[in-house]
Formats: structure tokens, sequence, C-alpha cells
């Protein structure tokens, strides 16, 4: 069965601490801290700008996971399909996947670096994964987000509208940081 992550993404407005002390009030549970390094790849003859899709290689500490995103299912959401892999831990398996991916034509694209603290919730009986992100070369963002499957999806998205307007949070970014990364990159270049 396809599993879907519904998500959205919003700037931090306020504090990190501000924020945390929401969280408190819909009784999140902290569940850590943790950095994560994604490389980021096109494919040999789609364009994923295109398409929406993203694929990856995730690190987190001696983790690696690789992940496929499939387009994006609704304009209020980053709602789509998410195919997700570990793969043998440690930076030698990883180099390994990168240079398996580059063989096979796939290119990195760009490196996103952040530092991501986890929370979970429940809310309206489903289950959430709250994170305040700081990302490097962007700053901080807040993420929120479940797991559904193809029949539940939009029910799941009604969920989760309503817990970020509980949460006070508002001027969702529908790019991915990849994607803001690149476009702050092509303004520093002028291309």
């Amino acid at each position: 069965m396809a599993v879907y992550e519904v998500e959205q993404k919003f700037p931090l407005q306020g504090t990190p601490e501000e924020f945390v002390t929401a969280l408190e009030k819909i009784n999140a549970v902290a569940e850590g801290t943790v950095v994560q390094e994604d490389i980021y790849f096109s494919h040999p003859v789609r364009d994923f700008r295109e398409t929406e899709e993203a694929f990856r290689i995730r690190s987190v500490g001696d983790k690696n996971i690789i992940t496929y995103k499939g387009p994006l299912l609704d304009k209020q959401t980053k709602t789509r399909q998410e195919i997700e892999l570990l793969f043998e831990s440690g930076d030698d398996n990883a180099n390994q996947m990168w240079a398996m991916l580059r063989a096979l034509g796939f290119r990195d694209v760009r490196r996103v670096k952040k530092t991501r603290r986890i929370f979970s919730a429940t809310y309206g009986s489903r289950k959430f994964k709250i994170t305040l992100d700081n990302v490097d070369q962007l700053g901080e963002f807040v993420e929120v987000e479940t797991l559904a499957n193809q029949s539940d999806w939009e029910a799941a998205r009604d969920t989760l509208l309503n817990l970020a307007a509980k949460l006070n949070l508002h001027d969702s970014e529908r790019r991915s940081y990849l994607k803001m990364l690149v476009e702050n990159d092509m303004l520093e270049t002028g291309s």
C-alpha cells in the first residue's frame, strides 16, 4: 500500500522557545535533536523541477536512507507519495550509493544540511511529527507532517491544516529547502 507524506512547512515566527511553549500546550513530546545531511539528485531523463519529484540520500549520524518523493497532490500542502529505504550505515556506504547513482546517470544537485528538533503529538486522532529546523544558509522553519494512505490523505490534510492553525502557523512555504537554496545560489551567482 502506498504511503503518503502530508506536510506543511512554515518560516518560524517568533523564537524557538515560544514555539516549544505552544507545542507543550498540545502535549507534544520532545524526541531529540538530529543533524540531517541530504544529497539531492537530478534524474538522467526527466526534470524533477517540472514534475515536483525528489530523490535523495539522507544521512543522520551513521544512518543512511534513500528516499523518493512523488509529485505533489494538492495546492495547500506538500502531500505526496514517499518511499524510503534504509541501507547500510556509515559514510563509506553513503559514498558507495552516491557513486552508484552517479554511474547510473543521476547527478547530485545540492547538499542540504539542517539541525532538526523533533516533537511528536497526537491531534484529531492522528499522529504528527513536528520539527523545528535550522537549515544552513536559510534559517529557522517549522514542519508539520503526518502519514496517510491513498484513501485518507485528504482527511489527514484537513487535520494538519487545523493543527497548523491551532499552533498559529501561517504563510506556509511550499518550496523545498533544496529549491530555496538553489534559488539563493542563482541569485548569488547572477544566473
